[in-house]
């Protein structure tokens, strides 16, 4: 039987500090928090059978409204976060992004390379949509690793798509 995961990059949050390493408590900023009550409605409209996020606070933020009104708890999976890349927030970022997309095997010490985020974000999506066959899962999570997964089942997912991915963002798949 299959499920519906619906994956739901998270709203604007507060930008990280230059030269400290990625806060996993940084929040929603207020036009963020917003946009996640708007987009509730929406998700709601899917009838959501379970929500599941990135233990990250901006993507728990994002998909808390609708778990609210759709009375179901918000559960977290330690590999829906984002993608360890081995970087210190940077304003140049986007050059060593680049660089990771054009060369998926490529790690940074300490962090992971693309390809394996994109093996770590299929696993576990696959094992969410066999925990609830015939759901609908709302998954909130992050940009690279939304994309890294869709990079890996949709032809056209390149490191611009992931770049210029709003926030928030929502992404169907049938599982």
């Amino acid at each position: 039987m299959n499920c519906e995961i619906v994956l739901v990059r998270h709203a604007e949050s507060v930008p990280p500090t230059p030269g400290e390493p990625d806060d996993p408590d940084r929040p929603l900023t207020a036009a963020g928090a917003a946009a996640a009550e708007r987009l509730a409605q929406e998700l709601v409209a899917l009838k959501p059978t379970a929500v599941v996020s990135s233990p990250y606070a901006r993507a728990i933020q994002t998909v808390a409204p609708a778990a609210l009104r759709a009375g179901l708890e918000v559960t977290t999976r330690w590999d829906l976060r984002e993608w360890d890349s081995g970087l210190e927030p940077t304003p140049d970022y986007a050059r060593h992004y680049a660089r990771s997309w054009a060369e998926p095997d490529f790690a940074r010490p300490g962090g992971e390379s693309l390809r394996e985020l994109t093996a770590r974000a299929t696993a576990v999506v696959e094992q969410l949509a066999a925990e609830h066959p015939g759901g609908v899962v709302l998954v909130g999570s992050h940009g690279t690793f939304v994309s890294r997964l869709l990079a890996g089942v949709r032809q056209g997912i390149d490191w611009p798509f992931s770049r210029d991915m709003p926030m928030p963002a929502v992404f169907p798949l049938i599982l």
